[in-house]
């Protein structure tokens, strides 16, 4: 397992990455999903998933944060087609341009996790 400390501007990749979950899981409300679609509940599952592992990795990142945050990324990113909403126009984009960066933001953390000399492994 690999770790690394966040310094205040290593923090930002990880504060964006809260503010995406907090963005998905509020997507029900602005884009006016009825609560009980399937877009509504990834939507809120997958926030919030977003949320606590980003807030975990906030002062001290490791590998399975990362890991973990890009596989519910990836997740988001599919979920329009796995679970049949891919023709809810708003509520695609929002799943997967929030999925994307999610994932984008997670594998730079991981780049940084395994190539930069202050990571460590524990």
């Amino acid at each position: 397992m690999r770790t690394i400390e966040n310094r205040t501007e290593d923090a930002v990749l990880n504060g964006l990455n809260v503010m995406l979950g907090i963005a998905l899981f509020l997507a029900p409300w602005y884009l006016e999903l009825n609560s009980e679609t399937a877009a509504a509940r990834n939507a809120f599952f997958s926030g919030i998933a977003i949320v606590i592992i980003a807030m975990l990795a906030l002062s001290k990142s490791y590998d399975w944060e990362e890991y973990l945050n890009l596989a519910v990324g990836l997740w988001v990113v599919v979920a329009p087609w796995a679970l049949g909403f891919a023709d809810a126009q708003y509520a695609m984009a929002t799943h997967v341009v929030i999925g994307i960066t999610v994932v984008a933001l997670s594998g730079f953390e991981l780049w940084r996790l395994y190539r930069s000399p202050e990571a460590h492994s524990v």
